[in-house]
This record gives C-alpha cells, sequence and structure tokens, in this order.
C-alpha cells in the first residue's frame, strides 16, 4: 500500500461520515418541513438532496476510494433515516400518525438505495479514468 492509499483509508470513516450527514440533511430538511397530510412518498423525498445521494457515492468510489457496497449502503440509507426520525418525532406527539411506517420506509429505502447505487457506478467509471489518466 502506498502512502496516498494509506493516507486515503485512514481518512474512509470521516468521509463516509461527511457523505452521510450530508445527504441526510439535505434530503431531511426540505423533507421535515412538509406538513404531514402532504406527505407523499417517495415523491417528497425527490429534491435536491436526493442529487446529494447521487453525487456522494461518485465522489466516495471515485476520489476517496471507498468500497462500493459502503458507499452505496452508507449514503443510501440517509434518506430511510431522515424518514425513521420523522417518524419518531411524530409518533411521539401523535401515537396514531405514521401507522404504515414500515412502507414509509421500505420506499424510501428503494429509492434512495436506487440513486446511491447508480452513483456509486458512476463513481466507478471515474475511478477508472482517474487511474487510466495517472499512467
Amino acid at each position: 500500500m502506498t502512502q496516498a492509499e494509506s493516507t486515503m483509508s485512514n481518512r474512509s470513516p470521516l468521509a463516509l461520515g461527511v457523505s452521510f450527514t450530508i445527504a441526510l440533511f439535505a434530503v431531511g430538511i426540505p423533507y421535515w418541513q412538509i406538513p404531514y397530510a402532504q406527505v407523499g412518498l417517495p415523491n417528497s423525498i425527490c429534491n435536491l438532496g436526493l442529487l446529494i445521494t447521487l453525487v456522494a457515492p461518485i465522489w466516495l468510489r471515485g476520489i476517496v476510494r471507498i468500497s462500493f457496497l459502503k458507499a452505496v449502503m452508507v449514503v443510501g440509507l440517509a434518506a430511510p433515516t431522515a424518514v425513521i426520525l420523522r417518524i419518531i418525532v411524530e409518533t411521539s406527539r401523535d401515537p396514531t400518525s405514521h401507522n404504515l411506517w414500515p412502507l414509509e420506509v421500505i420506499l424510501t429505502a428503494g429509492v434512495s438505495l436506487a440513486v446511491a447505487l447508480a452513483g456509486a457506478v458512476l463513481g466507478c467509471g471515474l475511478r477508472v479514468l482517474l487511474s487510466r489518466s495517472a499512467t
């Protein structure tokens, strides 16, 4: 392992944490502001935050060199986490709300993981391009 690869692997947990946090708030903040009666998943998470869910795995795979599965799972689970956080807050206020919460989480996870998967695939392509240009 070269010095550069060693430095990158030391930054991996930080890169994953930062990517997850940015994706969580990028999806969550607009979603949390929608009144409960107007929420319709998965459409309610289709905003700029979902673009972050696409871009973050590209960066993680292509630049930071995180494993494919880690890039997809960590970033892809940020949107369902935003939904779960909303469910926790709103059911603590009104236990009768979110009676179909498993479907909310599954729908959100499906969309988010698919977007993160596409980003990770694009990140693999970026990694190949960068390695070719370096030689």
